[in-house]
């Protein structure tokens, strides 16, 4: 599907999967559009819904209850443009524009901390994987085993180093691009800092995980693709998980880049201060301890 619309019924739609399409059409003809995914979200939650619209999100909401028949776009959204002009074009009840809850954002407003994100996650993963897997086949981390070093040592080391140069890189291209593009920032640099150095310390954690035991660099380079395959699809880098099967948005919550994305937007779109992402703070803490012990605990020196 190439957008995706929210419809609000007066009865919600009840039918097999493969009888969606003809349930939707019914309901009005504009629904009968092709390479739409069309969902119902639930009727309390509507104002958030229309939140979601401004925040491209979702890309259009309509109303089809008797006593409404409304629909919602964000007028700085292109799907949303060619989502009106289909519905105005199409047979069938007419229905009015409403103004989108909110400050209506530009979609690259929303998609940059997603790419960003995605190379924080790259460099994270394969910049201590490969460095570590690369010790171990040279035979250096034998050597090493001679010291006094311990696993922990070590891999705290890795850490913070790969730490301070990702969050620099990071800060340098968030601040360029900024120059360029002049992103909506409703919220505490503060806080997108903290989110910033939290979320790079899980990723660089779970990278450990890998390198922790692996001696060939062919066998952790398929692990970490492996890994960043499923987190750059379903961690809302490119596209809202608004609408998508409910496992899909369960599987989503078991990533780091999920929870780090989450908070980011909130911050700069929503302006959401430290409580408000409280949450994807200890998840984000919890698992980097939890990622950093495992790949102590399962550490090897040498490849034999």
């Amino acid at each position: 599907p190439l957008f995706k619309v929210a419809v609000v019924a007066d009865q919600p739609i009840e039918v097999q999967e493969k009888d969606l399409p003809a349930a939707y059409a019914a309901l009005h003809p504009f629904l009968a559009t092709r390479f739409v995914n069309y969902y119902q979200p639930d009727s309390k939650t509507l104002d958030q819904v229309i939140g979601k619209v401004g925040r491209h999100q979702v890309d259009m909401l309509v109303d089809l209850r008797a006593d409404q028949m409304h629909y919602w776009v964000n007028d700085e959204s292109p799907k949303g443009y060619f989502l009106e002009l289909i519905l105005r074009g199409s047979d069938g009840p007419k229905l009015s524009p409403q103004k989108a809850e909110g400050k209506q954002v530009r979609y690259v407003d929303w998609v940059v901390p997603g790419i960003l994100g995605m190379n924080i996650m790259f460099s994270c993963l394969f910049g201590v994987g490969f460095v570590i897997v690369r010790y171990r086949k040279n035979g250096y981390l034998k050597r090493l085993k001679a010291t006094p070093l311990t696993a922990t040592e070590f891999l705290l080391s890795q850490v913070l180093s790969r730490l301070i140069l990702v969050v620099t890189v990071t800060s340098v291209v968030f601040v360029g691009t900024n120059l360029l593009l002049d992103f909506t920032m409703e919220g505490s640099y503060l806080s997108l800092f903290l989110v910033l150095v939290t979320g790079t310390f899980s990723l660089i954690s779970l990278g450990l995980v890998i390198a922790a035991r692996v001696s060939s660099e062919e066998l952790a380079g398929g692990l970490l693709n492996l890994l960043t395959w499923p987190m750059m699809l379903l961690s809302g880098v490119w596209f809202s998980m608004e609408g998508t099967h409910y496992l899909l948005q369960a599987v989503s919550q078991l990533s780091p880049l999920t929870h780090m994305l989450t908070a980011a937007r909130s911050i700069m779109l929503d302006g959401a201060g430290l409580m408000d992402i409280m949450s994807h703070l200890l998840i984000l803490a919890v698992t980097a301890v939890v990622f950093l012990a495992i790949g102590a605990f399962g550490f090897k020196w040498s490849s034999d």
